[in-house]
């Protein structure tokens, strides 16, 4: 079966948006969606690269274009005010889940991408953190637990890593085999690939 692999970060608002096609892509290409949960923040520090919010010229058409994307792909964007979000307890939530159950995993990544992107929340906030995911059926006290554990804060700095390694600069990237589409506007080259 092929596959296609999935690197991203809450944070990042065009994974966001790779993340509402790519479940339909691999469907129609029988193919394998694997999440991998990355930190956005360590990849940019390793690969001397930035956010493009960071420029505001860049920032700003960033904006505009997104809300294209998400008026073609026919899914709700709405830019977070409170952008840009530390997302590192999001991500070992994310991680931690993973290692632990993938149905609730994927729950929780559209439980947590919804409250970021699409009907903003302060998802920077530890109190608002917990009501999005009660809000969203899952156990806000167990989330919080699991971050803090040494396992997870350690599979994520691995995890991010091996992704420096393997030539990630930011996010969304897909890999189908070894070849790689970064951002989520190469969908077209990732479901090409995907045959």
């Amino acid at each position: 079966m092929k596959t296609v692999e999935f690197y991203f970060d809450f944070g990042s608002p065009a994974s966001y948006l790779a993340w509402t096609q790519l479940p339909a892509i691999a469907a129609q290409s029988n193919a394998q969606l694997i999440y991998r949960p990355i930190l956005l923040g360590g990849i940019f520090k390793a690969s001397n690269n930035a956010s493009p919010a960071a420029i505001p010229a860049k920032g700003a058409w960033m904006r505009v274009d997104l809300t294209r994307f998400a008026r073609r792909y026919g899914v709700q964007f709405e830019y977070n005010p409170h952008f840009p979000i530390n997302t590192l307890m999001l991500m070992r939530g994310a991680t931690g889940l993973q290692m632990q159950d993938e149905a609730l995993f994927r729950r929780y990544v559209d439980v947590v991408y919804r409250a970021m992107w699409a009907q903003p929340r302060n998802m920077a906030d530890p109190a608002t953190i917990g009501e999005v995911l009660s809000e969203g059926g899952l156990d806000a006290a167990q989330l919080l637990h699991l971050v803090e554990s040494p396992a997870v804060k350690e599979k994520l700095k691995q995890d991010t890593e091996a992704a420096v390694a393997r030539g990630l600069f930011g996010a969304p990237t897909m890999f189908v085999g070894d070849e790689m589409f970064f951002g989520q506007d190469r969908l077209d080259f990732v479901k090409e690939a995907l045959g």
